[in-house]
Parts: structure tokens; sequence; C-alpha cells
């Protein structure tokens, strides 16, 4: 209280009743106990990491675009893009179930369980990512007279960091599951755009060429480093948490709500990255550049809605574990509200500099601010709703996930299909973003008719239940 007493005084006098409010606010977060209070905090340390990652990742593109140029910058992201896109659908939803199944263990205190979910997510992501692996070697070897060449090194380089990326992945859902946040976002969003970049000043350094070839050649070490000691310190943290001991291993359970998941998560994250791929493949390596950096400069609103989701999935899980439908219809809207009006405030923000933030990656590139805007108004559709996949499958509603987001996938591709030929660039944003519009109401209707909550980001929790509250 004496510190935020202190802060009141030095603020001005117009702005201190706001001021004041939001401090104390802030505060209450900090200090308060229970699941909200818990999620609030994870959901502002994982928004606070991913600000930092944002800003690391959008100085780490500028570097790179500035050292290879749009050509080369834009064969890079696009090898990069599906590199990670592969990476983790090999996981095969079980980052995500780790996030489902953990909380509800830890609650029971059945560690034997926690113990083999964990030990058998990382086991099997190194497989699976391996499996990746040898499937994109045989798929260059037969089939790589028909892809450009010069997408042919960097993305034989690329392939080999599936089984990284996926073990990656399993450990960020096991430290999200455990509310670590900053081990499960600190070493993909921050570690390791800090090492691409260095590992690539390097060889650089010693004589290497400015291109995607060298720069995947960066990407793939760090990538290597990032997840070895991520692994490292993940595994010693989870000893000192449930000892060791017997491992209870129910892969088939498991395993069930997992691929359901996976083939959710899958469709989403093609809806996600489709934009820069389906411009890969279709227009030239410039259009790429300018493409992906104007999608970077607004990935920071994107980031609000995964720092949501992150801090919510494991509160939807313990409050579905008990029973209580009324805070469930609270939380969901509470996360509604915390993705939209911090997006809103923050792509206006990002709108308004854009034509700088462009410049940065070089004169050509702010021909992309028209892209920035059209994705803008999609991001804020999507918002409206929150983490509203995480609610549905979080509540056991995974195979209806698969199906509203194969609808918003196959909207999207049929869009580029039709515009990209006409309008470049700009027809894969409008597409992008009307994608983003059809899945935000495709998962309005889904909740709202499953779960009876009416998910919306102006919604009341006291009105958002009307068939619970018969119930």
């Amino acid at each position: 209280m004496a510190v935020i007493e202190t802060a009141e005084k030095m603020l001005p006098a117009g702005l201190r009743p706001i001021g004041g409010r939001t401090l104390r606010l802030l505060a209450a977060v900090l200090t308060e106990r229970g699941e909200r209070a818990a999620a609030q905090r994870m959901a502002l340390t994982a928004f606070s990491i991913r600000i930092l990652s944002a800003a690391l990742a959008f100085v780490s593109q500028i570097v790179l675009a500035r050292l290879m140029g749009e050509y080369e910058y834009g064969i890079f992201v696009f090898v990069w893009v599906l590199v990670v896109v592969f990476g983790d659908l090999s996981c095969l939803g079980f980052h995500t179930a780790i996030v489902r199944f953990l909380p509800q263990y830890k609650a029971a205190g059945a560690f034997e369980e926690i113990r083999g979910l964990t030990g058998t997510a990382r086991i099997f992501a190194l497989l699976s990512g391996t499996a990746v692996l040898a499937a994109g070697m045989l798929g260059l070897h037969f089939f790589g007279d028909m892809i450009q060449v010069y997408y042919l090194v960097p993305i034989f380089i690329g392939l080999l960091a599936m089984p990284m990326i996926a073990l990656g992945d399993i450990l960020e859902g096991t430290s999200r599951a455990n509310h670590w946040p900053v081990m499960a976002l600190s070493p993909v969003y921050i570690v390791r755009p800090i090492l691409i970049i260095l590992f690539m000043l390097i060889a650089i350094a010693i004589g290497a060429e400015h291109t995607a070839v060298t720069a995947m050649q960066a990407a793939l070490v760090a990538t290597f480093v990032t997840a070895l000691g991520q692994y490292a310190a993940t595994l010693y943290r989870l000893r000192r948490h449930y000892d060791d001991g017997p491992r209870k291993v129910d892969f088939l359970a498991w395993f069930s709500v997992a691929f359901p998941i996976f083939l959710i998560e899958g469709v989403s994250f093609l809806l996600t990255n489709s934009d820069v791929v389906v411009v890969g493949i279709f227009l030239e390596p410039h259009d790429v550049a300018i493409y992906f950096a104007a999608a970077k400069t607004m990935a920071l609103v994107h980031f609000i809605n995964f720092s949501v989701k992150a801090a919510s999935g494991p509160r939807f899980s313990s409050i579905i574990a008990d029973g209580d439908h009324a805070q469930l219809a609270a939380a969901a809207i509470d996360a509604a509200r915390w993705t939209f009006w911090p997006a809103l405030g923050v792509g206006l923000v990002v709108l308004a500099a854009g034509h700088l933030l462009l410049s940065l990656f070089g004169g050509a590139f702010t021909s992309g601010y028209l892209v920035m805007a059209i994705l803008l108004a999609g991001i804020l559709a999507k918002s409206l709703v929150g983490p509203a996949e995480t609610l549905l499958m979080m509540a056991g509603k995974q195979n209806l996930c698969v199906a509203l987001y194969a609808g918003a996938l196959t909207a999207n591709v049929g869009l580029n299909l039709a515009l990209i030929p006409h309008y470049g660039i700009e027809g894969t944003a409008i597409a992008t973003a009307s994608a983003m519009a059809v899945e935000a109401i495709l998962l309005h209707v889904a909740v709202r008719r499953t779960l009876g909550i009416v998910l919306f980001a102006f919604a009341s929790p006291a009105a958002a239940t009307p068939e619970m509250r018969v119930r």
C-alpha cells in the first residue's frame, strides 16, 4: 500500500483517480489468491513476455531483412514458417493434452500419472518429430524437382530442426500446465530469436554469405541450443515439485484426447499461418517478405490472444473439474474482455505507427501498410470471443472444434485462391481477415449451443448462462 500511495503522489493531478484505480487493480492481481488471480497473473506474465518477445522478434526480423535483402529474406521467412508449422503439428496435440490432464492429476494428488504423462509426452515428441523429418527428406528426394530451386537447401536444413521444435512445444505445455509462464514462454519467444541473430552475425563475421541458407543454419543451431537448455531446466523443476518415483502410463487415454486436439490446433495453426504459405507458393520471395513484415508488425496484437489463452487453459480445466458452470461462464467472459480491449488499444497504436515501423525493414516494405490495416480488422473480430477454442477443448468438445476450424480454413484457402491473382498480398490479407471473422462467428455459436455461454467481450457474466441458470 505504501508503494501504491507513493506512486499515486508521483502522478499528475488529472491522472491520479484513474491511475490510482489501475495501480490498486494491479496490486490485487499480484497479491490475491485463488484461481482467477492466478490466471490473471499468468496472463499478465505471459503478455509481458510476449511484449518483450514481440520487440525482440521485430528487431530480429529487421536485422535479418537488412542483412539479407528482400529476396533472400523472403526465402528465409517462407521456409522458417513451414518448419515451425510442421514442427508444432508433429506433437499431435500432446502439448495441449498436458494442459488438459496435468491440473486435474495435480488436484487429485495423482503424481504417478503426472510423471507418466510428462515423460511419455517428451519421448513421443522426439519420435514424432523424427518421423516428420524422415517424411520431409523422402519428399525432397522424390518431389524436389517440383520445388523452386532456391527453396531446396533451406528446407533441407529446416527439416533437421523438427525433433527439437516438437520437444520445445511439449516442454512449453508442461510449464503452462504448472503455471510457470516464464519457463513456458521465454525459451521459444525470447531465447531462440536472440540466438538466431547472434549465430547469424557470428556466421557473417567469419565469412558466411548474407543468404537464406546462412540464416537457416543459424536458426537450426539456435533451435537445438534452446530446446536442450529448456529440457534440462524443465526436468529439474519437475523433479523438485513431484520427486522421482513410479510412473503410471495411460497412453491410449491421453492419445484419444490429444489427437482430436491435434486436429483442432493443426487446422487452427494452418489457419493462422496459411497466408504466408499461400503467398510463398503463388508469389515471389519479394512479396513474401513484404507480407511477412506487415504481418509481423501486427503480431503484438496476436500475442494478446496467445497470452490470455496460455492463462485460461489451466483455469478452464480446473473449473470444469469442479463442475461450477456459473464460474466457468464468468471466467470465459473475463477471458474475452482480457483479449478484446488490449487488442483494440495495442492494434490502434501499432497501426498509427505502421509506416514508420515498416520503413525500418527497408523502403520497399512500406507498401504493406494496407495489409496491416486489413489484418487488424480480422484480429479484432477474432478477439471478441477470446480463447473460445480453448474453452471448448477443455470442455471435451474437440471434435466440434475440428469441424469449425476446417470450415474456417476452407474459407481462408478458397478466398486466397480467388483473391491473390487479382489483388496480390492485399487479397491474402482480405482472405485472412475474413476467415478470422468466420472463425469467431462459428466459435460463438458453438459455445452458446454446447455450453450455454454467451461468449462475447461485451456480454455480462450474469446474462451469459441463461440455460445454466435454469438447470
